[in-house]
């Protein structure tokens, strides 16, 4: 997959329009709609999206997001996509009615045979174009729209802003199952007090990424790219923690490699328990031993 940061001269894609934070089950059948009729027809396709949330631009305010930029690239070329273009959201476009969009961006540069986008997908100066106007065009401009429906998991809608609701609220298992896969941060593993080492349980620290959605306070079920583990997310009240830092520990299960500087991904399965605090460390050790025996 080709990844391109301004628009260039690129005919006869089949694309898929959107921002696609989470690259959830409805983004998905999104953007295979339009790999699909791409190898259908011999031509390339090509996801068009923005680098940040266009709220970053229209309200001054990023909204904290469901998947880093890396993964949100990673997932989208796991699912075919021949280009990913990740455009600025400047007043270049945003002045732009959703016509003028239509025109000058999607057709001028990209003259699609194809365009995709899920049943709310919005463009276009104060969310004027919608899937309506895309479907009003086609013929006009030579391309064939797909309107994908509502995606549903037990009869609910999946949405980006539903799954940041269930993971704010510490429903990771709902969260993941419109997700399609499971949450995760990653970043370098960071030295730490070495704490858990003198409690007897070794664990590799991660600052939370700042640009991620948070999760509640607590212990979470986890898959590394290590192993199997359990990660506390908190500022450990139980010891003395001066600054109040708040970090991901994760303790990987029968592992006792150094991986200070290495990459480490967190997959988060469900949330145990809150984070608490303990009268001592022996309380905390036997939790701990608890946690870990619920997971295996």
């Amino acid at each position: 997959m080709q990844i391109f940061n301004n628009l260039n001269k690129n005919p006869n894609l089949s694309v898929a329009l959107g921002y696609f934070d989470g690259v959830h089950l409805g983004h998905q059948t999104v953007i295979k709609s339009a790999v699909d009729y791409a190898k259908e027809n011999g031509n390339k396709s090509a996801v068009i999206t923005f680098k940040d949330h266009p709220c970053c631009y229209i309200r001054g305010i990023c909204p904290k997001y469901i998947l880093s930029r890396e993964t949100r690239e990673e997932k989208i070329e796991q699912l075919g996509i021949d280009y990913l273009y990740e455009l600025d959201f400047n007043e270049d476009i945003y002045s732009l009615t959703a016509l003028e969009y239509l025109e000058n961006i999607i057709i001028n540069y990209f003259k699609p045979n194809s365009i995709t986008t899920g049943f709310n997908h919005n463009f276009g100066a104060h969310k004027s174009g919608n899937a309506k106007v895309l479907k009003d065009n086609q013929n006009k401009y030579g391309y064939k729209y797909f309107e994908i429906p509502p995606q549903k998991i037990n009869n609910e809608i999946i949405s980006s802003t539903k799954i940041r609701n269930y993971l704010t609220n510490g429903d990771i298992q709902v969260a993941n199952k419109m997700l399609g896969n499971n949450f995760s941060i990653q970043g370098k593993v960071i030295e730490g007090q070495k704490l858990g080492r003198q409690l007897g349980f070794r664990t590799a620290n991660l600052s939370y990424p700042k640009e991620i959605i948070e999760i509640p306070k607590g212990v979470y079920e986890v898959r590394t790219n290590y192993g199997k583990g359990i990660t506390n997310y908190g500022i450990r009240p139980t010891i003395n923690n001066h600054n109040k830092e708040t970090v991901a520990e994760t303790h990987i299960i029968d592992f006792n490699k150094n991986i200070y500087g290495e990459t480490l991904k967190i997959e988060f399965i469900r949330m145990l328990r809150e984070e608490r605090n303990f009268n001592s460390t022996e309380e905390l050790k036997k939790q701990i031993n608890s946690d870990i025996s619920s997971i295996l």
